[in-house]
C-alpha cells in the first residue's frame, strides 16, 4: 500500500470567526479527514459532502485529507488497496486501506472520518496515537440490507467496521434529525450525548440556475418540452425501479431525464435496462445518461428540468435535493429519512409517502407539478431561497470546529 504525503501546513496562531461573530485566537488543530470519495472521484452523496466541507475547514483548522485513489496534491494523502487484495471481496480490500490511513496519521490531533470505508480507519488511529475520533454517519449498514448483493459476505465486514467504529466514537454527526434517531435505533450502546446533528450544505454559489440551454441541446433533451429530472446512483437505496413503473402514467407531453450511473449490481443493472426499454416503447421522450456528468453540465440539467423527483427509500438526508433548490427547480420526493428536514412539503416541493401505493401517488404528485407552471416556479423560488439561508457549507464547517473544540477541550 503506498501513500504519499504532501507539506503540511504548520500549525500556527489563527483568528478564528465562530457562529456568533466573535474572534477567537488559537492553534489551528491537526485535523485527518477520512473518506474513500474525494475528488476527482465523487461518485455519492458522501463525497460531495467531504469535498466542501474540506473546502470550508481548510482556513479554521490544519487539515489534511485521506482518501483512496492515485496522485498527490497539497493537504491530501492517497492510498489504495494493497495489492494482494485485488481478487478479494471489496470489504477486505477496505480494511487495507484503512490500515494504510492509519499509520499515516500520526501527529493528527484529531481524525473524521465519513461511511464504513474510512470508519475503521478513525478507530484504529484513536487507538494507535490515543487522539478522538468523530465520524459522520452519512447512512447506516444496519439500514441497507440489499448490500449484501453487492458485498455478499463483505455486508457482515462493513457492518462490523461501522459498529465497531461508531460505539467507540468520541462523537457521532449525524446528517439530519431523522438519522439521529436511526443511529441510537440502531446502536442502543450508543451515549445519545455523544451523537449530534450537523445538516449537510450546499455551495449556492456554485449551483444557482443556468439560463444556457447548450448542455441540453447537446444530451438530446428538448428544452421546449418540459422534463422530469432523476440524478443519481442505480442502487435500491435510491428507488430507481419505482420511478421507471411510476413516470410510465404521467403527462405524456413530459420528457423523463435519467442521469443514473454507476449500478451496484449486475442485477441492479438488468433491471434498470429492463424497466428503462419497457418505458422508451410506451412513451416518447424518455433519456437515460449513464456517464457521470461534470458539475456545470448537472446544474445546467437541474436549472430547466420542471420537476426534479427524489424516490429513494432511505435518505438520511439527500445533497441532490438540495443542489436542485439552489438550482431554484421544486422537488417531488419520498417522504423518508432526512429528507423531510430539506423539501418543505407544499411549499418547496411535494412528498410522497412511502407506501404500497407509493408508485401511483408518485405519479400523481409529479403531474400536479408539471401540470401547474405558476406553482412550481414559486415552488422553485421558496426552494432557492431556503437552501441559501439554512444550508450553507460556511455555517456547517463553524458548527463541526465548535464540535471539535468541546471534544479537545474535555
Amino acid at each position: 500500500m503506498l501513500h504519499t504525503a504532501p507539506t503540511l501546513f504548520p500549525a500556527r496562531p489563527v483568528w478564528v470567526t465562530m457562529g456568533t461573530g466573535a474572534k477567537t485566537r488559537g492553534l489551528r488543530v491537526r485535523v485527518g479527514l477520512l473518506s474513500r470519495e474525494y475528488p476527482p472521484d465523487v461518485y455519492g452523496g458522501a463525497g460531495v459532502h467531504v469535498e466542501f466541507l474540506a473546502r470550508e475547514l481548510t482556513p479554521l483548522v490544519d487539515l489534511e485529507v485521506h482518501c483512496w485513489g492515485e496522485g498527490r496534491g497539497v493537504g491530501v494523502v492517497r492510498h489504495r488497496p494493497w495489492s494482494a487484495l485485488d481478487t478479494a471481496n471489496d470489504a477486505l480490500r477496505t480494511f487495507s486501506v484503512d490500515l494504510s490511513i492509519a499509520a499515516a496519521l500520526e501527529g493528527r490531533e484529531l481524525v473524521h472520518s465519513h461511511t464504513w470505508y474510512a470508519n475503521l480507519a478513525g478507530h484504529f488511529a484513536k487507538l494507535l496515537y490515543g487522539v478522538p475520533h468523530v465520524m459522520t454517519a452519512h447512512s447506516l449498514e444496519p439500514l441497507r440490507p440489499w448490500k449484501a448483493e453487492q458485498l455478499g459476505g463483505g455486508y457482515a465486514l462493513s457492518g462490523f467496521a461501522e459498529r465497531t467504529a461508531i460505539e467507540a466514537a468520541d462523537a457521532v454527526i449525524a446528517v439530519s434529525g431523522a438519522m439521529r434517531e436511526d443511529i441510537l435505533g440502531c446502536y442502543p450502546a450508543l451515549d445519545p450525548a455523544r451523537v449530534h446533528v450537523v445538516h449537510n450544505g450546499i455551495d449556492t454559489r456554485l449551483y444557482r440556475p443556468d439560463p444556457g440551454t447548450d448542455v441540453l441541446t447537446r444530451l438530446g433533451v428538448d428544452p421546449g418540452r418540459p422534463y422530469v429530472l432523476f440524478v443519481g446512483r442505480i442502487t435500491r437505496q435510491k428507488g430507481v425501479p419505482h420511478l421507471l413503473r411510476a413516470v410510465r402514467d404521467i403527462d405524456p407531453a413530459a420528457q423523463v431525464v435519467l442521469c443514473a450511473g454507476a449500478p451496484d449490481t449486475p442485477e441492479i443493472d438488468r433491471e434498470f435496462r429492463d424497466l428503462f426499454e419497457e418505458l422508451s416503447r410506451a412513451r416518447e421522450g424518455v433519456h437515460w445518461i449513464p456517464q457521470m456528468l461534470p458539475r456545470a453540465d448537472v446544474i445546467q440539467l437541474l436549472t430547466h428540468a420542471s420537476v426534479f423527483v427524489c424516490p429513494s427509500v432511505y435518505e438520511p438526508l439527500g445533497i441532490v435535493n438540495l443542489e436542485a433548490m439552489a438550482c431554484g427547480t421544486p422537488v417531488v420526493a419520498s417522504r423518508v429519512g432526512g429528507i423531510p428536514e430539506v423539501v418543505a412539503d407544499g411549499e418547496t416541493g411535494l412528498l410522497v409517502t412511502l407506501d404500497e401505493d407509493f408508485e401511483a401517488s408518485l405519479a400523481r404528485a409529479l403531474d400536479s407539478v408539471l401540470g401547474d407552471p405558476v406553482r412550481a416556479h414559486l415552488m422553485g423560488e421558496a426552494g432557492r431561497e431556503r437552501a441559501v439561508g439554512e444550508f450553507g457549507w460556511d455555517a456547517v464547517a463553524r458548527r463541526t470546529v465548535r464540535l471539535y473544540e468541546e471534544i479537545l477541550k474535555a
